[in-house]
């Protein structure tokens, strides 16, 4: 097998870790998924171990050793957010790989490369956590991604956190119950509301991620007509747009210039009940801002970088 034939990207998250190969052509030769590799919460020797397995899945299934990697974009949650461990983060790849042509950065970057093709333009992420990431005439800039303790504004976690809010307003009759009310009784199979904190708080429940999937419930509460569920999803729109904004003044965007935008992660599987109130929150800055669907997958946005960073950029066109 040709060495340097394939690129290698590995989008991590806060829930999951997604690996594919890519050839010089765009296409991709294998894809595999481990699970997260958010090193705050499952530490540094953990990260090895979910960025090891999924290295080996990945190069066994199409039969090749890691020197047939030209380049390699490991794009990691909550990298770059503390420089005591960051050379620690930037040594593991070698370790797997056994050569050293790969680029370690945050996973903000996959989202971007995937959703504007690793075109000029801001991207924002809504997953577990909530960041936006921008690139401008060899500009780059970021805001958000602080973590749940600081901020992940319009987040799944932020917007679970939002809905448990709800939930123990609504029972306590601060609030009119709604469906997202019953809906969480069924959930956990309550017999009574208060059991809902032991529920949440006992064990690995409180988990980032754990929390986090509790995101899709206020959706489909809102779908079913909770009009409180659905202003959670509005906020958090509002708090999305209000990061892409910070992004875009870094950049420099004059005004009256289009600014392309465009999103990933998981929250905007919601849909209408998320993209309806983004777009009007967009349009209510008064900003040219151009929003479009995202071409690729972060996890392919993660080889798309990697393949520009060998200075062998893909035709967006080839990958699929």
């Amino acid at each position: 097998m040709e060495t340097g034939r394939y690129f290698l990207g590995v989008d991590g998250g806060g829930t999951k870790t997604a690996f594919v190969l890519v050839d010089q052509a765009g296409a991709v030769a294998a894809s595999h998924e481990e699970s997260n590799a958010y090193h705050l919460q499952i530490g540094l020797d953990g990260l090895r171990d979910v960025l090891a397995a999924g290295v080996r899945a990945l190069l066994a299934k199409v039969g090749i050793g890691a020197g047939a990697i030209r380049h390699a974009f490991f794009g990691l949650p909550a990298y770059g957010e503390d420089s005591r461990i960051q050379p620690l983060i930037d040594a593991l790849p070698e370790q797997i790989l056994g050569h050293r042509r790969y680029h370690c950065g945050n996973d903000m970057v996959c989202g971007w490369a995937g959703s504007l093709g690793g075109e000029d333009g801001i991207n924002i992420v809504a997953g577990t956590g909530s960041i936006g990431y921008g690139e401008r005439e060899g500009r780059a800039a970021r805001a958000g991604g602080w973590g749940e303790l600081f901020s992940d504004e319009g987040s799944a976690h932020w917007i679970a956190v939002q809905g448990l809010n709800l939930f123990s307003r609504m029972s306590d009759g601060r609030r009119p119950k709604g469906p997202l009310h019953a809906m969480m009784m069924d959930l956990f199979a309550l017999s009574s509301e208060l059991d809902l904190s032991g529920r949440i708080m006992a064990g690995d429940a409180a988990s980032r991620d754990h929390v986090a999937s509790l995101s899709r419930l206020v959706s489909r509460a809102a779908e079913q007509g909770d009009d409180q569920a659905a202003a959670i999803l509005v906020a958090a729109a509002q708090e999305l747009v209000a990061i892409v904004e910070a992004v875009r003044v870094s950049l420099g965007y004059r005004a009256g210039q289009p600014v392309p935008v465009s999103y990933s992660g998981g929250v905007f599987r919601a849909g209408d009940g998320i993209l309806v109130p983004f777009r009007a929150a967009l349009a209510q800055t008064g900003v040219d801002y151009v929003l479009s669907p995202p071409r690729f997958t972060p996890m392919l946005g993660a080889a798309i970088q990697a393949a520009r960073l060998a200075g062998y950029p893909l035709r967006p066109c080839a990958v699929p």
